[in-house]
């Protein structure tokens, strides 16, 4: 007879853990709060702190610049687009398909020192860089002492 240790919330913890898995394999990252609820997907981004600006760098291959819109409001810088989908009907010689289409939505709290009437962005190679240039009067400034 073997003996067996009795865990009551054994199948609650593993329907937790399959749950958390299928979550992570979406890309969707449910505590961060730039991702909104109506997103389809949602861009990897980095965000950079240089000496006179902010850097945001988001990977958006094929989205074209027009679907794109950036906002800012009360400190809230707001990213959102769309990714075209095309008809991947199995007619048309697709046997598999996992890029995401639809739409997507970030919002990113920006910091008091940012100059928000400066903002300027671009894309390139599928890669949306928004600047967030610093405001002068926080930028550090050396000041000489005499002798």
């Amino acid at each position: 007879m073997n003996i067996r240790r009795y865990e009551p919330w054994g199948v609650l913890n593993q329907l937790s853990n399959e749950m958390n898995s299928l979550f992570a394999n979406t890309g969707q990252q449910l505590n961060d709060p730039s991702t909104m609820a109506t997103s389809d997907w949602v861009p990897a981004v980095d965000i950079q702190e240089e000496k006179d600006r902010y850097l945001i760098k988001a990977d958006i291959p094929g989205v074209k610049p027009d679907d794109i819109e950036i906002h800012m409001e009360n400190d809230v810088l707001t990213i959102k687009g769309e990714r075209s989908a095309e008809d991947v009907t199995e007619g048309n010689g697709y046997k598999r398909v996992e890029r995401i289409r639809g739409t997507f939505h970030r919002r990113f709290t920006l910091p008091d020192t940012a100059d928000a009437d400066r903002i300027s962005a671009s894309s390139r190679d599928g890669v949306l860089e928004v600047v967030i240039p610093k405001q002068q009067k926080v930028q550090p400034r050396r000041i000489n002492v005499e002798g």
